[in-house]
């Protein structure tokens, strides 16, 4: 299947999760590297088999394998810092702040791609995930880069609206036994 198959499959009362759809990925400003990039890596974050499967073979189609390879790899590293950082903020000894992480982090250092892409599709992940440290660490990353704010808002609307869509086909799934 495919987008249009996603945008098919979700229920009429979800019309404008569809039409959010088409808006952020099919009308979207971003290059195809950063617009699959960020697609691929919220659709890992948002934990729905049925999105991922819908998605990624169109991601892997327009991106290179290196890009492909960053967006997973940007999932994942996200996936374990968004914990940790939100943690460590969220508890009220801030005393946690001063000590070494420990975790091993060296896919951000070397993405593989350019690096504002990767920062572009960590702080797509971490809006999912809703680590507001990693958040403003890496929106002060792409603008430190030059990105523009309109190009920030353009990842984390594609990460809410396939968020909703995993939210949306994972519940019919289980509400159609």
């Amino acid at each position: 299947m495919s987008l249009d198959s996603l945008k098919a499959s979700l229920p009429d009362y979800a019309g404008d999760l569809r039409r959010n759809l088409d808006t952020v990925i099919g009308d979207s400003a971003l290059s195809a590297q950063r617009l699959w990039g960020t697609v691929l890596a919220t659709a890992i974050a948002a934990r729905s088999p049925v999105v991922l499967r819908e998605l990624e073979p169109e991601a892997r189609a327009n991106l290179s394998p290196a890009a492909y390879t960053a967006a997973k790899a940007a999932a994942a590293v996200m996936a374990m810092n968004n914990v940790f950082f939100r943690t460590r903020h969220l508890l009220s000894d801030h005393e946690y702040g001063s000590l070494r992480s420990g975790l091993r982090m060296n896919v951000t250092r070397d993405p593989g791609v350019d690096r504002a892409d990767f920062e572009l599709w960590a702080l797509a992940v971490s809006a999912l995930n809703g680590c507001g440290v990693c958040l403003d660490s890496h929106e002060q990353a792409l603008r430190r880069a030059g990105v523009d704010r309109m190009t920030v808002q353009d990842a984390f609307r594609i990460a809410s609206v396939v968020h909703a869509v995993g939210v949306t086909l994972d519940a019919e799934a289980v509400l159609a036994r």
